[in-house]
C-alpha cells in the first residue's frame, strides 16, 4: 500500500519546491522555531465535485513512516500573508490504523508536520467517520479501497459509528485540534491550500468599528475580507480581527452576510443568545439594510423583481418570469443620480477591476432598500438590466455579451425558443460561461445603513463614506 502515499506526494512536485523552498523566513510565532517551514500561500476554492485523490496508508506503511507523536505548541497566525494564489489543491485521506491528525496529513501528503498543524487551526481539515461515495470520474484504485473501508463488516466492528445510518456517519465535522486522534477508518478532506485574506492584515480593525453595544458590535467591513471566514479559512475574517481589536475573550459571531467584494455596515453578535434574535428579526423581515451601488448605467426608481435560480453557485441565474420553485428576489431603488466615473488614481489605490466595460462617461449611484436577502441579489439583478455594478468582473461580462447579443441569455426578454431541454440546458451553460470571475477586490457596493428595532428600542447605524467618493491621498 506505499503506492497510493507515493501518488500523492508526486501530484504536484513543483509545487512542493515553490512552496518551500524558496519559502522566506518569518517573523517568529510563539512556541515555534523561527525557520519552521509554515502555510504561507494561498488557493481559490474549488466545488467538491474537482477534488483530487483519495488516499488510504497501509498499516505497515504506517508504521514504517510514522515519526511519534508530537504535541504542537499554540501559536499565532501566520504573516505575511500570500497576495497570490496557488494552484487548488484538495486531497482525500482514509486512515488505516488509529492516527493522530497532523502526522497522519503531514505523512500521508509529504508535507511538513508545522504545515499540517497550520491547515488544522485554519480550519482546513474536515473529518467524516466513513468515507463518502467517490465520484463517478474516481479511479478503479479509489473505488476498491471506499468498498475495502466501507464493507459491512468492517463498519459492524466499529464501535464509533453504532446506532448511526450510513449517510450520518458520512457527515463531514472541522477537526479543530493536531492531536486529535482519528480512528482506524476515519475519513479526512484536506483543502492544501486554505483561501487567504491579505486585506485582513491592513486594516485598522478599531477605526472600522461603528458602534459596541452590550449585545453586539456594528462593524463598516472593508472590501476583500470575509465575514466569518471561508470553508477553509475561519481565522482570517472580519469576527475574528474585530474580536482581537477590541481584546474580546469571547470571539464574535455573525449574524448575517455580506459579499467578500462588497463594504459596508456588518452586525457582529457577542452572545450566541442575541444571534438567535437577530436571525429572528430578519426572518420576521424586522432588519431594514440600505445600500449605495455604484452602477454602470441609469436605474429607475421603483421596485425590481426577479426569480433567483436556487443553486448554490456562482453565478446566481435570475430571470423576471416566475418559475417554479425559484426564489422571489425584490429590491427598491429609491433614488439614482449621476456621479462621475471613479478616477484612475481612486480604482488603482483600491484595486478596482476595469472590466472593460465600453462607456465609462459617468456613473450612477444607486440607494437601495433590498427587500429579499438573496446571495449576490443586488449584482445579479442590478447586471440583469443592464446596468451592472462597477468591478463586479463575475457579472458584468454576462451583461456586456447580453448587450452584444441579447438572445444569449436563457431567461431574458430576447430569449430563444428551445427544441428540448437538453437544448436549452445547452444554452443556460453557455450563459453561465459568459460570465466571469469573482472580484478579488473592491466592487462598487456598500451596504450603507442597517437598522431595527428590538424590546422597545431602534437601532440604526450607518457606515463610512464609501470608497468612490474617498480621497486615496488623504
Amino acid at each position: 500500500m506505499q503506492k497510493p502515499v507515493a501518488s500523492v506526494v508526486s501530484l504536484c512536485p513543483q509545487l512542493w519546491h515553490r512552496h518551500f523552498r524558496r519559502a522566506p523566513l518569518l517573523p517568529r510565532a510563539r512556541g515555534l522555531p523561527s525557520s519552521s517551514p509554515i502555510l504561507t500561500r494561498r488557493r481559490s476554492v474549488l466545488p467538491r465535485s474537482t477534488s483530487t485523490h483519495l488516499a488510504a496508508v497501509s498499516t505497515a506503511a504506517a508504521a514504517a513512516a510514522a515519526p511519534s507523536a508530537t504535541p504542537y505548541p499554540v501559536y499565532d497566525r501566520l504573516l505575511p500573508c500570500p497576495l497570490q494564489d496557488d494552484p487548488p489543491r484538495i486531497e482525500h485521506l482514509v486512515a488505516r490504523e488509529d492516527e493522530v491528525a497532523a502526522d497522519f496529513i503531514a505523512r500521508s501528503l509529504g508535507l511538513p508536520p508545522l504545515y499540517a498543524a497550520d491547515l488544522i487551526e485554519f480550519g482546513a481539515v474536515y473529518y467524516a467517520l466513513v468515507a463518502p461515495q467517490p465520484p463517478p470520474y474516481a479511479s478503479p484504485e479509489h473505488f476498491r479501497l471506499f468498498r475495502e473501508v466501507t464493507e459491512p463488516s468492517v463498519l459492524r466492528r466499529r464501535a464509533s459509528i453504532k446506532g448511526k445510518t450510513v449517510r450520518e456517519a458520512q457527515k463531514t465535522f472541522r477537526v479543530t485540534d493536531p492531536n486529535q486522534r482519528l480512528e482506524a477508518g476515519t475519513y479526512l478532506r484536506v483543502h492544501v491550500h486554505p483561501k487567504r485574506f491579505p486585506r485582513c492584515y491592513q486594516i485598522d480593525w478599531k477605526s472600522r468599528v461603528i458602534a459596541v453595544a452590550d449585545e453586539y458590535v456594528v462593524l463598516d467591513k472593508p472590501a476583500a475580507t470575509s465575514v466569518g471566514g471561508a470553508t477553509d479559512n475561519i481565522e482570517e475574517s472580519c469576527a475574528v480581527f474585530t474580536s482581537r481589536a477590541l481584546g474580546l475573550e469571547t470571539p464574535l459571531l455573525t449574524t448575517h452576510q455580506i459579499d467578500n467584494c462588497s463594504e459596508g455596515c456588518v452586525v457582529l453578535s457577542k452572545t450566541k443568545e442575541f444571534c438567535s434574535v437577530f436571525h429572528g428579526l430578519i426572518r420576521e423581515k424586522q432588519v431594514k439594510k440600505l445600500y449605495l451601488a455604484l452602477t454602470t448605467a441609469p436605474v429607475s426608481t421603483g421596485t425590481i423583481t426577479h426569480y433567483m435560480r436556487p443553486v448554490n453557485r456562482a453565478p446566481r441565474l435570475v430571470s423576471e418570469d416566475c418559475i417554479e420553485r425559484w426564489h422571489l428576489c425584490q429590491m427598491e431603488v429609491l433614488d439614482c443620480s449621476k456621479v462621475p466615473w471613479p478616477s484612475s488614481s481612486i480604482r488603482k489605490a483600491y484595486n478596482v477591476n476595469g472590466c472593460g466595460w465600453p462607456q465609462q462617461e459617468a456613473a450612477y449611484e444607486c440607494k437601495i432598500n433590498l427587500l429579499t436577502g438573496k446571495t449576490h441579489q443586488i449584482r445579479a439583478q442590478l447586471a440583469a438590466i443592464g446596468a451592472p455594478i462597477i468591478g463586479d468582473s463575475a457579472y458584468m461580462t454576462a451583461a456586456m455579451a447580453a448587450m452584444a447579443n441579447p438572445s444569449i441569455n436563457p431567461f431574458g426578454r430576447e430569449r430563444l425558443s428551445y427544441n428540448s431541454e437538453e437544448e436549452k440546458e445547452a444554452a443556460v451553460e453557455a450563459w453561465i460561461a459568459s460570465h466571469g470571475k469573482e472580484p478579488k477586490s473592491v466592487i462598487g457596493l456598500q451596504a450603507s445603513e442597517i437598522s431595527w428595532d428590538h424590546e422597545g428600542k431602534h437601532h440604526s447605524y450607518k457606515a463610512g463614506v464609501p470608497w468612490w467618493w474617498q480621497d486615496p491621498d488623504s
